[in-house]
């Protein structure tokens, strides 16, 4: 290799490292699309001050299980900053009930039933809902998820891989139950991919993503839309992901000190 190649492989990697990092700390690029159901005139999102709703786990295809783990979670804590009006019991406190009652066998049938028919029985619904004090139900399914980096800027010769390019590909759907008289109230199916590039190994993490999904989907629900397209222009949207990512100074500062030796 000679001195100046090297040189400017030097100087040109200097110059990236100054640069990039303020792209790897930017907010995402990412866009969603939603398709919703129409709300039925007999229901007002108000309704749910009034009667509790429950967060169901998310269900998901035997190829992506796992993936669904902390959908409903992140759902609630979404619910709880835009609607905090909303009588919302949690995902934990909603498997803590049911396992009290003694309901989960009949939950367990019940979900497998409805990943082969997309339809919660009524009477099963009915039964749950009732024992753990709730009228509504929100049931989540992760449809798809795939997480991809491709390298972006890269010198072969010195086998140096300078950025990659970070995405993820989102399909979820959304349905809110009654569990009285066994409606689907309301569904939404939603689109979304997130992207980004960095010199750092991260990918683009699922809550990120599914922050962005889920705000979307409510973004609907709450103002009676059936088709959407959200972006980053949509700073509530936004800053549901910003809010959420770890702050690596109070990190830093909750780390206890090391211990030494006497």
């Amino acid at each position: 290799m000679s001195a100046f190649s090297l040189t400017g492989l030097l100087t040109y990697l200097a110059f990236l490292l100054m640069v990039v990092p303020g792209c790897a700390s930017s907010i995402y690029g990412w866009q969603v699309r939603t398709s919703s159901t129409e709300i039925p005139s007999s229901f007002h999102p108000i309704d749910l001050q009034q009667h509790p709703v429950a967060l169901f786990p998310a269900i998901t295809m035997p190829g992506l299980r796992g993936n669904e783990i902390g959908l409903a979670r992140y759902l609630g804590q979404i619910l709880q900053k835009v609607v905090p009006d909303w009588n919302v019991v949690s995902e934990q406190e909603t498997s803590t009930r049911i396992n009290r009652q003694g309901l989960a066998q009949r939950m367990t049938l019940m979900r497998n039933d409805y990943e082969q028919s997309n339809i919660l029985d009524q009477e099963a619904l009915r039964t749950i809902a009732s024992a753990i004090g709730v009228r509504y139900i929100f049931q989540l399914r992760l449809a798809a998820f795939v997480q991809t980096m491709t390298d972006r800027w890269k010198f072969p010769a010195f086998d140096v891989r300078v950025s990659q390019t970070r995405s993820s590909v989102m399909r979820l759907a959304l349905q809110l139950w009654d569990a009285e008289n066994g409606e689907l109230v309301w569904t939404s199916i939603a689109e979304s991919n997130m992207a980004n590039e960095a010199v750092s190994q991260d990918p683009v993490y699922l809550e990120d993503i599914a922050r962005a999904t889920l705000g979307s989907m409510m973004s609907d629900f709450l103002n009676r839309k059936t088709a959407s397209r959200y972006t980053p222009l949509d700073k509530v949207l936004d800053n549901l992901i910003s809010e959420a990512m770890p702050n690596d100074k109070d990190n830093n500062e909750n780390t206890p000190p090391e211990r030494t030796e006497k």
